[in-house]
């Protein structure tokens, strides 16, 4: 016995003891991690049967508050109407237009905000675009009547109030391609330091019946959010031409997203933090309604530059080029009839030019051959178009 006593004593005895605790030890620590990660995936499939057994929520529309407190709304998708009551908390954050999500029994569960389209979504710019009235040549009249009717109603509306005077509602600008009228409405974007969202009319344009109108009202939704913001609608010939009863679908379609348009534009106060600018090649075609007084109330026409005005174009858009021996009055000069965006690309070229003979600057050769290429270039759209 004494024997026995004297040998689990032993250092050997107490090791062995130790490896067998220490196996013990991770042995229960796996254990534990076993545990924790049945307990993880324990969690989530309780979650996930949840989810399934919980009851879909359909959204709906608040039309109106009622005096009795009483919730009027309207379901998507079918158009049912009828009335419900909303718990205390989210009475505050209701308002007529609201979207809501409601159960089964019609209760209001929790308030969605307005949901918009992608489409829409993206034609608001998140950044104002970097461009100023000083990169805009030759346009010093047009500029001017496009800050009163646009800019100033935005940034100093107290001078409307002082004179007793309501600023154009709306302004659209008129010209041959390439005249400026999308730069103009950038550079009022950035100056006034509103939200600019920018469309072109044919993406109004869309096959199913009420598909067109539902993205111009989404869109002005949008623009009275982000307030204060200019709406500039590109091209608007394609969604505002003048109506005609052909018997088409399609054309039926276009006449109902434009009379959304100018239902839509019938509903802003003159001094409101929204702006509507348009801009066209072709103000013949335009619907009549459009023009009249108290929605489109000033017509500006963005002309071809003159001699003068080139010459500040052909200064703007060469001022980061290295230049030699170069008469820009020259080259103005031989650009007769040309606009804006041809002599954005006789400089262009010129300099592809002045590249291509591995130069150290452009010369006045590269500014000829450039004015040469380009209006070969100008002539041969206008026989395609012919």
């Amino acid at each position: 016995m004494e024997d026995t006593a004297v040998n689990t004593a032993t250092p050997q005895g107490e090791l062995k003891y130790q490896i067998q605790l220490n196996e013990l030890e991770a042995a229960l620590l796996d254990q534990k991690v076993k545990v924790d990660e049945l307990q993880k995936e324990n969690g989530q499939l309780k979650r996930e049967n949840n989810q399934l057994k919980r009851m879909p929520l359909f959204v709906a529309v608040v039309v109106d508050i009622l005096e009795n407190g009483e919730i009027y709304l309207r379901q998507q998708g079918n158009n049912q109407e009828y009335l419900t009551n909303a718990p205390e908390e989210l009475r505050p954050l209701l308002k007529p237009g609201s979207k809501v999500a409601v159960n089964n029994a019609l209760s209001i569960v929790k308030v969605i905000g307005n949901i918009y389209d992608s489409r829409v979504r993206v034609m608001e710019l998140e950044v104002s675009p970097e461009i100023s009235y000083a990169q805009i040549g030759g346009l010093g009249d047009q500029i001017k009547e496009v800050r009163e009717a646009v800019e100033y109603p935005l940034t100093r509306p107290e001078i409307f109030r002082r004179i007793g005077v309501e600023p154009p509602k709306g302004i659209l600008l008129y010209g041959a391609p390439g005249t400026g009228k999308t730069l103009i409405a950038k550079a009022v974007a950035h100056e006034a330091k509103a939200t600019f969202i920018r469309m072109s009319g044919s993406e109004l344009v869309h096959k199913f019946i009420g598909e067109g109108a539902g993205l111009v009202r989404e869109l002005f939704q949008l623009a009275r959010e982000r307030a204060p913001a200019i709406v500039f609608i590109d091209e608007i010939d394609a969604v505002g031409s003048m109506r005609t009863n052909d018997g088409t679908s399609g054309s039926a379609e276009v006449q109902r997203t434009l009379m959304q348009l100018l239902a839509e534009m019938d509903g802003f106060d003159n001094r409101g933090d929204v702006r509507i600018m348009a801009a066209t090649n072709r103000a013949d075609m335009l619907d009549p309604a459009l023009l009249r007084p108290g929605r489109f109330d000033r017509l500006i026409e963005i002309p071809e530059p003159d001699t003068g005005a080139r010459l500040q174009i052909l200064k703007i858009h060469s001022r980061r080029m290295k230049l030699g021996e170069i008469q820009l009055e020259d080259i103005a000069g031989m650009t007769e009839g040309a606009t804006g965006a041809e002599l954005e690309a006789v400089c262009r070229e010129a300099g592809m030019m002045a590249v291509r003979r591995d130069a150290d600057q452009v010369e006045m050769i590269d500014f000829t051959n450039a004015v040469r290429k380009v209006k070969n270039e100008a002539e041969a759209d206008t026989r395609m178009y012919t």
